[in-house]
């Protein structure tokens, strides 16, 4: 968890890129291993556990097995638990790659396509592997010395670390992979540059290897040197340090929906009076956005101020932010009804307006009062994974692949509770009459989200259909239910 119990800190997981530019590939059938994957998707995903009392790791693939290596060298990915033949070392070169080691035998890990062994005494070309980040590229930044969060600031034009959480759009932070490196994307669509300045032009400056110590992530330049926060604002840039130290050092957190309402009275709910809840404010500010978290098992949403607390039930259907930890009266049911949405509390009963502007949960049908529209503030620019992988323009058409290891960064409008979703070029998503998702549009079309699963949202067109990636990769307007297939990690 992370200082302040707002976020969670991510699974590192990645695809693992051999010198042939092959994805380390888990194979269902015989737990076998390869490095034959073009792309990046499920059975090309690792995800990293670490011994807590020393530099040991333990790479698992997407089956829950863990990838070992015997003293002959012969690799196997079958065992359920980790042994000492599933022990590996991480040393990683001057260039970002890394090289794998057997911890008990002080071999090396490599190979190509079917022939891969962890026999090599030395590290050449064939024991290199890229390391490709397999998590959504969009998460909050966390300085692990500071225990600060980064956020953009206006008044100095930098990305700094001193927020003691990661509240509002400008604590969003972009990651966007091109060539085996990183660069950090903040909000308003510019670049993270390694002397702290934010630039819209590509270019040496902006790009870095990403390094890993002790679970944590670092973040190296073309110099050779790290990002590091400086100064009493903790301004990001690259600093002298030429290794890694705590200073450099950082974690990538789970960025929760961060949302705003506007009750039926066309007011904002607001915790700007204290610990009342009320649709009383004209304005949105940090006690007008509270954070979505979703229960992963029963689906039922909590929402949080940006004090900490958690809105709870109360006697004869109060609703008040006194709550510090999730309880069954902090949980509330959604119900989506296009563009509004309405939610019921603990006790069966609707939230409401009252006409003072006070919530309370006292309702049992559904009216004007028990509506609400709900616009989310913290995805300006929108990157889409479904289980297939990410939403990015197809090469040759108009339309979108929904299974792609690389993604393709897209703008959000909110349009009076739907959103408008908007290509690099200006132009407009729609679903044209064959129920493709085109990408050419002169004019907006509106499309409703649907926060339904933690971490996941579903996606309406006009059309009363669910964008779904489909068997063959394409991104289509034409589902009939929320499923696997038209959940978006977002």
């Amino acid at each position: 968890m992370s200082t302040n119990g707002v976020n969670t800190a991510l699974k590192l997981q990645f695809g693992l890129i051999n010198h042939g530019n092959r994805y380390l590939t888990a194979e269902a059938f015989g737990y076998k291993v390869n490095a034959s994957g073009t792309s990046m998707k499920k059975k090309q995903i690792w995800t990293l556990e670490q011994d807590q009392d020393s530099q040991v790791v333990f790479l698992r693939s997407h089956l829950g097995r863990y990838l070992a290596s015997d003293k002959d060298g012969k690799v196997s990915c079958e065992a359920e638990v980790p042994d000492t033949d599933c022990r590996f070392l991480i040393v990683i070169q001057s260039d970002g790659r890394w090289a794998l080691q057997s911890e008990p035998y002080s071999r090396y890990f490599g190979g190509s396509a079917e022939y891969l062994s962890c026999f090599a005494q030395t590290i050449g070309e064939f024991e290199l592997w890229s390391m490709h980040l397999a998590l959504h590229p969009q998460a909050s930044l966390l300085s692990v010395a500071r225990k600060r969060y980064a956020h953009l600031s206006t008044e100095v034009d930098e990305l700094c670390m001193d927020s003691n959480i990661p509240w509002g759009v400008d604590s969003l932070v972009t990651l966007v992979y091109l060539d085996g490196k990183y660069s950090l994307k903040t909000c308003d669509n510019r670049f993270l540059s390694n002397d702290g300045k934010l630039v819209i032009d590509n270019g040496p400056n902006i790009s870095f290897t990403l390094e890993l110590k002790s679970g944590k992530l670092a973040f190296k330049d073309c110099e050779g040197k790290y990002l590091t926060p400086t100064g009493p604002t903790g301004t990001l840039k690259s600093g002298r340090c030429s290794r890694p130290g705590k200073d450099e050092l950082f974690d990538l957190e789970e960025s929760h929906p961060q949302v705003v309402f506007q009750a039926a009275n066309k007011r904002y709910v607001s915790v700007r009076q204290g610990v009342s809840i009320s649709a009383n404010q004209d304005d949105e500010t940090d006690t007008e956005t509270f954070l979505m978290e979703i229960d992963k098992d029963s689906k039922k949403c909590m929402f949080r101020t940006n004090g900490g607390n958690y809105w709870t039930l109360v006697t004869h259907g109060g609703i008040l932010s006194t709550a510090t930890e999730p309880e069954e009266n902090t949980m509330f049911d959604f119900e989506w009804l296009g563009r509004s949405v309405a939610f019921r509390a603990s006790n069966g009963k609707y939230v409401c307006t009252k006409k003072n502007g006070q919530l309370a949960a006292v309702s049992d049908t559904l009216g004007e009062d028990e509506m609400f529209v709900l616009k989310l503030i913290n995805r300006p620019i929108l990157v889409l994974r479904g289980e297939n992988g990410f939403v990015c323009h197809h090469k040759s058409s108009n339309t979108l692949d929904a299974n792609r290891s690389v993604y393709d960064i897209f703008s959000l409008v909110f349009s009076d509770g739907a959103y408008q979703i908007k290509s690099g070029n200006g132009k407009f998503w729609y679903v044209s009459s064959s129920g493709l998702v085109c990408t050419d549009g002169d004019k907006p079309e509106d499309f409703v989200f649907e926060f339904v699963e933690n971490g996941r949202v579903a996606i309406k067109a006009q059309n009363g259909r669910y964008l779904r990636g489909d068997q063959g990769g394409t991104l289509m307007g034409d589902g009939l239910s929320v499923d696997v297939n038209s959940l978006w990690e977002h």
